[in-house]
């Protein structure tokens, strides 16, 4: 199948478990891709055979800068659920969601969780 990857995009978010995670908010960087048929879009040069990126932009900066969670398994699910709803030509989404600054106490690059959600038949 193909895809539409975004990958990259950083938004200021106040998720976590830890008090000071929400009063003091971090960075996050979310990953998505969208896996649809673009064949129609690369023939036609057609945006109305594709999805708009700007569009499923601003949906994830909306939920990463909206309503706090605990875990950013419950982001990555926001996400991939709101890009299955409001993207009908979706059939399934991967979303990674990095925290860079996991307050974790040791020497890492951050934590990432992948999930991969397909649209209910």
């Amino acid at each position: 199948m193909d895809r539409i990857v975004l990958s990259g995009m950083r938004f200021y978010g106040y998720h976590g478990v830890l008090p000071e995670e929400t009063k003091l908010g971090q960075e996050f960087l979310v990953d998505a891709e969208l896996f649809l048929d673009l064949r129609r879009a690369g023939e036609q040069d057609d945006i109305r055979q594709t999805v708009n990126y700007g569009k499923v932009y601003r949906t994830v900066k909306a939920i990463v800068e909206g309503t706090p969670v605990k875990l950013i398994e419950a982001l990555a699910e926001r996400v991939a659920a709101q890009v299955l709803e409001q993207y009908p030509g979706v059939a399934a989404v991967t979303v990674r969601v990095h925290k860079p600054r996991a307050p974790i106490p040791g020497t890492l690059a951050g934590v990432m969780v992948e999930i991969h959600r397909r649209r209910d038949p």
